[in-house]
């Protein structure tokens, strides 16, 4: 979940931190999609267990970086706040990572 550390953006919430990275969706189509995770603050999220990935779905883009960027930290506080449909920080919480 590392690759270039530069196009990764984090955000705090609720003692949690979201990890965002904005990835052109095909060369040179100018649409965006993301990845990121979720983790405990300091958490390696090289480790398994220690973090809870996510992906935008499918055929879902984004016209900008930033509109990319909004939408990954805004799936990732529905996963710390449970409204996530697939997702939750509940392994995190119940692991004691």
């Amino acid at each position: 979940m590392s690759d270039n550390p530069a196009t990764w953006q984090m955000v705090e919430y609720e003692g949690f931190e979201i990890h965002v990275s904005p990835r052109p969706k095909q060369p040179d189509d100018g649409r965006f999609t993301y990845i990121g995770y979720v983790c405990h603050p300091g958490a390696d999220p090289a480790i398994p267990g220690h973090a809870v990935p996510f992906h935008a779905d499918g055929e879902e883009s984004f016209a900008s970086i930033e509109d990319a960027c909004y939408e990954a930290v805004h799936a990732g506080r529905s996963i710390v706040d449970g409204t996530h449909p697939d997702l939750s920080v509940l392994s995190l919480v119940t692991g004691g990572v």
